[in-house]
C-alpha cells in the first residue's frame, strides 16, 4: 500500500493514498530524481512524522498573500519570514519545500541575472537560483514549478466526461 505525509487534525501523519480517491487531486511529481535522493526524502519525511502544525504559519500566510499593503510585490516574499520559529511545527507547503531543500531541487527559487563577459570579451547573461525561505511556499508553488511533472488521477485513470453527473 503507498502512502504520504498528509496534515491532519494539525499534526504531520502517514496517509494511505486510498484516502484521496475521491478527492480532487494533483499529484506533483519532481523530475529526475536519483533513486538515492528519493530515499532521503522519504526519511525527512518520516522523520518528521507527529510535529505539529504551524498554524502562525497559515495566519501569516493570509495576511502576506490576500491583505492589502503597501509593499510592492515582488519584494514582500523578501522581506518576510514567516510562521512560529519552532523547528517541529511546518505547514504541509513548508515541510515539503523544507525536504527538497536539504536535497538541493528546486521548487520555485528566486532568478538572479547578472551580465558577465567571456574571455573573449563577449557580454552575456549569467542565471543564479537562490532558495527561497521554506516557510514562503504554498502548495501552487509546486504546480506551477517548471520542475515537478503534474498528473491528474482522474484523466490518467481514463475520463469519460459523459459519466459526470450535473445538476440539472
Amino acid at each position: 500500500m503507498e502512502s504520504v505525509v498528509g496534515c491532519h487534525r494539525n499534526t504531520h501523519r502517514l496517509v494511505p493514498l486510498s484516502e484521496y480517491n475521491t478527492v480532487h487531486t494533483r499529484i506533483c511529481r519532481p523530475a529526475g530524481l536519483p533513486a538515492e535522493d528519493i530515499q532521503k526524502l522519504i526519511a525527512y519525511g518520516v522523520e518528521r512524522l507527529g510535529h505539529k502544525y504551524d498554524l502562525k504559519n497559515i495566519f501569516d500566510l493570509v495576511r502576506y498573500l490576500i491583505l492589502p499593503t503597501p509593499i510592492p510585490t515582488r519584494w514582500r516574499r523578501g522581506l518576510l519570514k514567516l510562521g512560529s520559529g519552532d523547528p517541529t511545527r511546518a505547514i504541509c507547503s513548508s515541510l515539503i519545500a523544507q525536504a527538497f531543500q536539504s536535497i538541493r531541487y528546486p521548487i520555485l527559487p528566486e532568478v538572479d541575472y547578472r551580465q558577465s563577459r567571456d574571455i573573449n570579451g563577449q557580454i552575456y547573461c549569467k542565471q543564479t537560483l537562490k532558495i527561497r525561505h521554506h516557510s514562503l511556499f504554498v502548495p501552487r508553488d509546486f504546480d506551477v514549478s517548471p520542475y515537478f511533472k503534474i498528473i491528474k488521477p482522474v484523466i490518467e485513470a481514463g475520463l469519460d466526461v459523459k459519466s459526470l453527473k450535473w445538476e440539472t
